[in-house]
């Protein structure tokens, strides 16, 4: 509700939002520039990606590597690169969440996201 009963200001509700949204977008920026680790094997495999899940880096031990068996290595591989994704995951949420939840919880009074 309204305090007072009255209309909401539309210049305040655009400031609002405008605000919201430079905050998302350095938000993004800033998730796009860190980076984020995830492991396999005990860090035999170790694959390195932004918090925006873009892979950036993937390093593997030589003591990981076996000729005779490519299928561990492949299966390491994305072990780790799927850590490191769901550790982006978690910084997303971390840099996001509270703006998403200021959007989907009535962040700006009266409009309905």
């Amino acid at each position: 509700m309204i305090p007072g009963g009255g209309q909401p200001n539309m210049q305040q509700l655009l400031q609002q939002a405008q605000k919201m949204q430079q905050d998302l977008a350095r938000a993004q920026e800033e998730l796009a520039n860190t980076e984020v680790d995830g492991q396999a094997g005990g860090g035999l495999v170790r694959a390195t990606v932004t918090g925006a899940g873009e892979l950036r880096a993937l390093k593997i031990d030589p003591k990981a590597v076996d000729p005779e068996d490519t299928d561990t290595l492949a299966d390491l591989v994305v072990a780790a690169v799927q850590a490191a994704s769901e550790n982006a995951q978690n910084l997303q949420q971390q840099k996001l969440g509270p703006l998403a939840q200021g959007l989907g919880g009535g962040g700006i009074p009266g409009l309905p996201f």
